[in-house]
């Protein structure tokens, strides 16, 4: 038996939130790319070019003095009690411990685990949120949330505002941080970005597809296959994203001008 929807069941739009008769069907991305009804809409896209200007505005103001930060990614329907919500805990509590923040989408599930283990050190636990057709709000270890309407002004500010992303099991939301950063790395539009997969046997299939079909077909180089990294170790993590922030300190100055290729001297000196 199905359960009927709590009527004053909260909505997120924008910064707005909408309860019972002031709830409107779908959601601001779905109404901007629908090209289907009556042609009114093509009167409201300037308008709506200055919404979406105000979203990189409202992102930039607010994680413009962030620091030096990692993207966390993963399921949001993974339970507390699973092995890999204790690892996104573990992991971020070991990044913040070293001074670096976290950045997640502010849901449940992964995106909780890695904010909740962010506030065990001096990081800054960061969550993105988005307006969906169904509640998510922000989860309570988020302690600077901003919400968007666009997944595309988020998608920015989670590759502008990280040094790296380390990417759980997950859905398509997941696959969709992943493969994006994976393109901006291939076409040089990020440098020195380490791509970390925690899971070896949840994401080995993936991989040896992307190896044995699209790389044998030539969809892709063979070098592609080595702008990420597969592991299991939280700790192994943590150097290949601390290691990889310090070659781009040598490589990109504060303007993201890069001003030489560098390599980090001598034997990593981070202990985990």
């Amino acid at each position: 038996m199905t359960k009927d929807k709590d009527p004053q069941e909260s909505f997120r739009q924008g910064p707005v939130v909408r309860r019972g008769h002031a709830r409107k069907p779908g959601t601001t991305d779905q109404r901007l790319l629908d090209s289907h009804g009556r042609s009114e809409w093509v009167h409201e896209d300037p308008w709506r070019v200055m919404r979406i200007q105000s979203e990189f505005v409202n992102g930039f103001g607010a994680l413009a003095e962030l620091g030096p930060s990692f993207s966390i990614f993963g399921s949001a329907r993974t339970p507390s009690d699973h092995p890999e919500y204790q690892k996104a805990h573990d992991l971020a509590a070991k990044l913040s411990q070293r001074g670096y923040n976290v950045i997640t989408g502010g849901g449940p599930g992964i995106m909780e685990a890695a904010n909740r283990g962010c506030n065990e050190g001096p990081g800054l636990s960061v969550g993105l949120g988005i307006e969906l057709p169904f509640e998510q709000s922000m989860n309570e270890y988020v302690e600077l949330g901003v919400d968007f309407r666009y997944f595309f002004a988020r998608k920015t500010m989670f590759i502008k505002y990280a040094q790296g992303f380390v990417v759980f099991p997950g859905g398509f939301g997941t696959f969709d941080e992943l493969f994006e950063a994976l393109t901006l790395i291939q076409t040089k539009k990020l440098t020195s970005f380490p791509i970390v997969l925690m899971g070896s046997e949840y994401w080995g299939p993936l991989i040896e597809w992307l190896k044995n079909t699209v790389a044998r077909d030539g969809k892709i180089s063979d070098s592609d296959l080595e702008i990420f990294h597969v592991t299991d170790d939280i700790d192994e993590a943590v150097v290949i994203l601390v290691e990889a922030e310090a070659r781009r300190k040598k490589i990109v100055d504060e303007w993201g001008n890069i001003v030489g290729v560098g390599e980090v001297d001598g034997p990593p000196p981070f202990s985990v």
